[in-house]
């Protein structure tokens, strides 16, 4: 099992400089080898070779507004912005169990895709005077056609973290959660917090331990919507609990052998383990590698 985050590794050139160039993105959009994403919704389509679904943009026969993603060895490649779809927007075990089965590269394709494609559909309206917006810089950006206002895509900065005591590290697990399953304790970063103190901050609202060192480890880009998940490692000075109710069903200490037990799946291991696409199950890897 790799302790690579998922969502990352995307091998397509981004292609800022098309962005902005009208005659060469609409060169892009005429080329005969672009190809068009296939989602369902915000739902990856993968093909029978496990691969992500593409078509030739030509044969899309779209009138529908185009995102584009960027270059794939020259190859021009773009998302479809499909209003009628945009209430689909959830997060199943399903497009779980397909991201699984995508390599690492085109998964972190998709997430990007899927990220500004539901930020479209999320920003349809002006947040200044509410005004319906248009796309510019090939989608990755919306106008505002009354008041002039730009908008464009932004991440959510949370942070998730393994708090550290005696050799032993601190899960929890939400009522929603399925079954045995729990992961690292996480949350949003406010304004006018640094990570470190949005760090102990959740730790203390959420499982009432003070946070004394905090280490970063790790990020991922997290597209459900939109976020930059920002791994960490905290020392606290006690494993005493004090648990937010509605936030946290159940937390628990595990150990080195419990955290490989489920990370392996022993079937009678302790807790069930975040999937390998969850930062968690880098954090958590990467945690029984230093210690």
């Amino acid at each position: 099992m790799t302790t690579t985050p998922g969502f990352t590794g995307a091998t397509l050139d981004r292609a800022e400089h098309l962005r902005t160039d009208e005659q060469k993105l609409a060169a892009a959009r005429a080329d005969p080898h672009a190809r068009l994403l296939v989602l369902d919704g915000l739902q990856p389509l993968i093909d029978a070779a496990g691969r992500l679904g593409w078509v030739p943009l030509a044969e899309a026969a779209t009138d529908n507004e185009l995102v584009l993603l960027g270059l794939d060895e020259g190859v021009p490649c773009f998302a479809e912005l499909r209003f009628d779809q945009a209430g689909a927007i959830d997060r199943s075990l399903g497009v779980m169990q397909r991201l699984a089965r995508l390599p690492a590269a085109e998964a972190a394709l998709y997430g990007g895709a899927r990220s500004v494609v539901d930020w479209h559909y999320r920003h349809r309206y002006c947040a200044n005077c509410g005004t319906p917006t248009v796309p510019f810089r090939a989608g990755w950006g919306r106008r505002c056609p009354h008041c002039r206002t730009e908008h464009f895509p932004r991440v959510d900065p949370v942070v998730i973290m393994l708090a550290e005591y005696g050799g032993k590290v601190l899960l929890g697990r939400q009522p929603i959660f399925p079954p045995r399953f729990y992961s690292a304790l996480a949350g949003f970063v406010e304004p006018g917090e640094s990570l470190e103190e949005a760090v102990r901050r959740e730790l203390f609202e959420e499982a009432g331990v003070h946070a004394d060192a905090v280490r970063y480890v790790v990020s991922q880009p997290w597209p459900f919507p939109s976020s930059l998940m920002i791994g960490c490692v905290a020392q606290v000075a006690s494993d005493a609990l004090v648990l937010d109710a509605t936030e946290i069903e159940d937390a628990i200490w595990v150990d080195r052998g419990e955290v490989e037990a489920a990370l392996a799946g022993a079937p009678d291991a302790r807790f069930v383990a975040p999937p390998p696409v969850a930062l968690a199950c880098s954090l958590l890897m990467m945690w029984l590698a230093q210690n």
